[in-house]
């Protein structure tokens, strides 16, 4: 049941039509994983937490560099050489008291990923990698958890999200293919943007609201402002959802 002060403090999203009571309970339920306290990883935990959502865990191994400030909003000057967790955990807290936050600084890998993604309702990408993204993309298909994926580069960035058995996934898009790690150019209003995108597809899922960016990749180009949207189709041979039946 919520109380007074969550009455009054999610008054505005409570009033939205099909929304009500109901659709807060189920955020102050739901448990959400964080894959990254980056540039993503920040808009996507301020506006969960913000929102209500009652039980978020963010997972970063990274400390705080000063190059991070132009975009990661969860950290400031004062944190620089901290945790990022410690810091992201620090933030969402003080946005956000009536929520339990949990940071955990672990690389994320496929021996402990099911671990860390145990009893999550979804799981968000906010890394910067496609190597932990298919670690994510697996888990999620193995756990049967919906996935949100985001990337950024630049001025651009792209989202879709993932119902397992029933969309494609992030392997039929990119079909295992690897990129160097490498130091990516990216101006902070991009990862705000996606990140925007992400907690909300988040939030529709949770509540049960809308159509999600399932099948679909939308992508971002904010030089010309524009957004387009890319048909995905299931991959029957992907090596990661191919052998899955609907659910």
């Amino acid at each position: 049941m919520l109380s007074r002060e969550e009455l009054e403090r999610y008054d505005r999203q409570i009033m939205l039509y099909g929304f009500g009571e109901e659709g807060q309970e189920k955020l102050k339920k739901a448990r959400v994983f964080i894959a990254g306290a980056g540039g993503l990883g920040s808009p996507v935990s301020i506006y969960l937490a913000i929102a209500g959502v009652g039980n978020i865990r963010i997972i970063d191994h990274d400390t705080v560099e000063l190059s991070n400030l132009n975009r990661q909003i969860l950290h400031w000057q004062e944190n620089i050489r901290e945790r990022k967790t410690d810091s992201a955990v620090e933030k969402l807290r003080k946005l956000n008291p009536d929520i339990k936050v949990e940071g955990i600084a672990e690389t994320i890998t496929e021996k402990n990923i099911p671990r860390l993604v145990v009893n999550a309702d979804i799981i968000i990408d906010a890394m910067d990698n496609l190597e932990t993204r298919y670690i994510l993309n697996r888990a999620a298909i193995d756990k049967n958890i919906p996935f949100v994926h985001g990337a950024v580069n630049g001025f651009e960035g792209r989202a879709m999200t993932v119902i397992p058995g029933k969309s494609a996934c992030l392997n039929c898009v990119y079909h295992g293919v690897t990129v160097p790690r490498e130091k990516i150019p990216v101006i902070g209003v991009t990862p705000a943007v996606i990140g925007c995108i992400q907690a909300t597809e988040a939030i529709k899922y949770i509540t049960g609201m809308g159509n999600l960016l399932t099948n679909r990749l939308i992508n971002y180009d904010a030089l010309s402002m524009t957004f387009t949207e890319f048909t995905v189709k299931r991959d029957p041979d992907c090596e990661h959802c191919g052998k899955i039946k609907n659910r």
